[in-house]
This record gives C-alpha cells, sequence and structure tokens, in this order.
C-alpha cells in the first residue's frame, strides 16, 4: 500500500460527525431528496471509476437516495471540473478530482476554465493509489534500465501512454524523461482502463498506470510490470522494485482522490455528505475491498482536503516546470 505520509501530513483527524442533520443545520429529510450525481473526469474501468463504484451502494444505502455516476472524460479532467463548478451548488452534483486534475493542472494549462482552490467547496479525500511502470509482454525490456537504455538509443520515439493530460500517470512519464535524460513521447487517454487495453494489445510501448487498473493483468502474465511509483515496494507485488530501487533517484510520484462540491454548497451539506463517506470509508469491508486492488481508503476533513490541495499545487508548479510538461 501507498504510505501516508506525505498524505494529509500533520493533520489530525476530527472524530466523525454522526450522519444524521440533527446539529449541523440540516432538518431530517431535508437534504438529499433526490438522486446525486457525481461526475468522475475519466472513463469507465479506471481506479477511480472502480473506487467510487465501491462506496457508492453503501452511500447510497445511508442517505436513503440513489448516487448516479457519471464518467466525463476530456481536457485532463477540466470538462468535468467545468461542469460541477458550474453546477447548482446544492450538494446534488459532486465533483471526484484527483491529484492530477486538482493540483497539476493548474500549473500544466496556461489557463484553466475554473480555479481549483477557489471554484469547489471539499468534502473528503476519497483514497490513495499508486502507479505501477508496465510494458507489453512483446517488449524487449524486462527492467527499467533497460527500458531507459532503449530510450536513449531512439529518442522521441518509445511512446509512453497515461490515462490524461494532467494525470499523474502523464506526470510520472515526463519526470522520467527529466531524471534519467530521454526523450519518450506522452500519448494521453480518456482512462485508466482504454489505456490498459493498448498496453495489452501492444500499441504502446510502455505506460504509468495506476495498481487496480493493472493488477489482473499482471497477475495473469498478460502485461509485464517493471517497477513501482513509490517509495516502498507495494504489498501485492513484493518482488517488484521500486522506481528508485530500479535506478532513478527521486522518483515518487504520490496519488489520491477526493470528492468537492461547487464553492458556495451549504457547510450543513457539506458536513453531513463528509460525514456518511468517512462512515462508509471506515467500513473493514470496505477497506478489504481497496486493499485488494492496490488502493487504500483515506477518509478526511474538508479542511484537510482543501490544504492538501495547496500543498500539491505549491510541490508540483516547478516540477511541472522543470520538467517542460505540456498538455499537447
Amino acid at each position: 500500500m501507498i504510505a501516508r505520509r506525505g498524505l494529509l501530513a500533520g493533520l489530525a483527524l476530527p472524530a466523525l460527525a454522526p450522519v444524521q442533520g440533527h446539529g449541523q443545520g440540516l432538518n431530517q429529510g431535508e437534504w438529499p431528496q433526490r438522486p446525486i450525481r457525481i461526475v468522475i473526469p475519466f472513463a469507465p474501468g479506471g481506479s477511480s471509476d472502480i473506487a467510487a463504484r465501491l462506496v457508492v451502494p453503501r452511500l447510497s444505502a445511508l442517505l436513503g437516495q440513489n448516487i448516479l455516476i457519471e464518467n466525463r472524460g476530456g481536457a485532463g479532467g477540466n470538462i468535468a471540473a467545468e461542469t460541477v463548478a458550474r453546477a447548482p451548488a446544492d450538494g446534488y452534483t459532486l465533483f471526484q478530482g484527483n491529484i492530477g486534475t486538482l493540483a497539476v493542472n493548474p500549473t500544466l494549462y496556461r489557463s484553466l476554465p475554473v480555479d481549483m482552490e477557489r471554484d469547489f467547496a471539499p468534502v473528503s479525500h476519497l483514497m490513495s493509489v499508486y502507479y505501477v511502470l508496465v510494458a507489453p509482454m512483446d517488449r524487449p525490456w524486462h527492467s527499467v534500465a533497460q527500458l531507459i537504455a532503449a530510450a536513449k538509443a531512439r529518442p522521441e520515439t518509445l511512446s509512453a501512454g497515461n490515462s490524461g493530460v494532467g494525470s499523474m500517470g502523464h506526470l510520472s512519464s515526463v519526470l522520467l524523461d527529466h531524471l534519467a535524460g530521454v526523450k519518450t513521447v506522452p500519448v494521453p487517454y480518456r482512462g485508466g482502463n482504454p489505456l490498459a487495453n493498448d498496453v495489452l494489445a501492444g500499441k504502446l510501448d510502455f505506460a504509468f498506470s495506476t495498481v487496480p487498473t493493472v493488477l489482473s493483468l499482471i497477475e495473469a502474465g498478460r502485461v509485464r510490470a517493471l517497477a513501482v511509483a513509490t517509495a516502498a515496494r507495494s504489498a501485492l507485488m513484493p518482488n517488484l522494485p521500486t522506481m528508485i530501487e530500479a535506478g532513478v533517484p527521486g522518483f515518487e510520484v504520490p496519488n489520491w482522490d477526493g470528492w468537492l462540491a461547487p464553492r458556495g454548497t451549504p457547510p450543513a451539506v457539506i458536513a453531513r455528505l463528509n460525514a456518511a463517506l468517512r462512515q462508509v470509508l471506515t467500513e473493514p469491508e470496505v477497506a478489504a475491498e481497496y486493499s485488494k486492488r492496490g488502493m487504500e481508503p483515506l477518509p478526511s476533513s474538508p479542511e484537510q482536503l482543501r490544504a492538501e490541495i495547496s500543498q500539491r499545487i505549491a510541490q508540483f508548479a516547478p516540477i511541472v516546470r522543470a520538467t517542460g510538461a505540456t498538455p499537447d
């Protein structure tokens, strides 16, 4: 599992609030009174989509309303972000952003339709997840060192797949270029599932993918895993080296997803939604389902998510500029 150090560092997790609206400015039954929509900026089948679908049934039961998932990819998540930011601030439309959409895009894109810090009301982190470097089975590289050697021998030739412009998979490939002194060609997709399908089909030379998206393919021997992008080895793949162990010093890429509502959403609605989501994320069954897919529940307060977004924007801005990453 990805270590929590560096995620929510130094912030104490407050005690869970009751799910009922009493004491939060809500009368019983006041919210929600109709279905809730969660907009995810990636295609179905990726880690963000999987993480949401694992909690939605339990959350729906707690809140007494259907929760609908809308997968809306494109523009590195900015289309989905704008859709939610411009929606009524009533708690019925939510955005599931990750560290890429919320903390990398503000520097990666010269102009954004929304301000990730100003235009949203954070609810809670959802989960943390880590990346793995994978390659098709028919490629001759069986290690990171061999991949780097091939990239040096064939500059601007090897295709590096990622789940979308601005995603941490995208940043991972440009970070590899920067740290290893190579030049590969980023190929963005609208989500992790179509990316995994093209790795499987041999249409890409390598890719950085979240573990839940490719774990079954790795276990079945259908794609080759080369390294994980974390400081410590994965409990699911303990024999797989980290990128640092594989010869790329300083290579560590964190990732998490979080839920946000449009700015101006009533604090009582945010509080009830936060309490319900945190209750679901602390259930042992949810933790077990997340764990076997390479994810970890990450319940937090709205304040923690807001602070994390600001911290990560400041952290990744110089990295994005130094690597020369662009949306193109």
